[in-house]
């Protein structure tokens, strides 16, 4: 029974740095990975340039190997200390965590795999529990069903100026001829969107005063079509902002949820957040928080 007392409380306390950001152990832990994955993402970087690489290649690989190691530890301490691994394992982050710590490992067999440590960049999301920002997303959410609610007028207008562009395209082809660089179609076309968007890369250019004409009228165009997603966005951001206000709740309950304080404590069954302080069960699956 002492055993298994010692099992559970080395778990418990391991749960609790890696999983959570609310006691001074979970801060540092989190800091400290965090500053190691921007440390490893530098590394990554600088040994892509040969000149560095060529200087520094045996103290970048050894830097690369030990933050490897670190990583493959911290990943199976991630999966022991759940009950339910697979969950873990399976998760947004599990995926996002194997696979920042395999490509050292794949490149002993395949070469320049190593570059793709870069996705460790992904675990920087993270500072969103680190830093208790995910109270402040609800602007962005609103930003995303906006978007959203705009799909579909988005979807005509973008069909529309595909449309226009193969028309445009069509038209300097004619024009220009093969001789002023439009030698096809598709290549008009993507002159056509390549000036719709006010890119202008400048590898083919018009030369007929016709052709000119043309283009000066697409140029416009373009800058005008740029407003118009804009526009569409802004109204249904507009519309949803407007009918939250309309449902804004009293003074009372708002009282009530400053009072109702939730923290980073993590659930070791379903790997649940954003729980209530001093909550003995996962508003999730109803388990215990912590081992029994």
């Amino acid at each position: 029974m002492s055993e298994q007392n010692s099992n559970t409380n080395w778990r418990q306390k391991l749960h609790e740095i890696i999983y959570e950001a609310d006691t001074p152990a979970g801060k540092l832990f989190d800091v400290i990975l965090l500053i190691t994955i921007l440390a490893s993402i530098i590394l990554v970087m600088l040994e892509s340039i040969n000149s560095f690489d060529e200087k520094y290649h045996t103290f970048l690989n050894i830097s690369e190997w030990i933050i490897t190691i670190l990583f493959s530890i911290e990943y199976i301490a991630r999966i022991v200390t759940v009950k339910k691994p697979l969950k873990y394992i399976l998760s947004f982050y599990g995926i996002i965590d194997l696979l920042s710590t395999i490509p050292k490992y794949l490149s002993l067999m395949l070469a320049g795999t190593h570059a793709l440590v870069a996705l460790r960049a992904l675990r920087l999301l993270r500072v969103f529990r680190i830093l208790k920002l995910a109270r402040y997303l609800g602007a962005s959410n609103q930003l995303a069903n906006a978007i959203k609610a705009s799909r579909a007028k988005i979807s005509v207008f973008l069909f529309a100026v595909l449309i226009a562009a193969i028309i445009f395209g069509t038209i300097m082809y004619l024009v220009e001829g093969e001789e002023n660089g439009f030698t096809n179609i598709p290549k008009s076309v993507y002159w056509c969107i390549v000036t719709l968007t006010t890119v202008g890369f400048g590898d083919i250019a018009p030369q007929t005063p016709l052709g000119q004409l043309i283009a000066s009228i697409i140029m416009i165009l373009g800058y005008g079509i740029i407003a118009v997603p804009t526009g569409i966005v802004s109204a249904e951001y507009t519309k949803a902002t407007g009918s939250n206000d309309k449902k804004r709740i009293s003074d009372e309950e708002q009282k009530h949820l400053k009072d109702f304080q939730l923290n980073t404590q993590c659930c070791v069954n379903c790997l649940s957040q954003s729980h209530q302080d001093g909550a003995e069960f996962c508003h999730k699956c109803g388990c215990k928080l912590h081992y029994d």
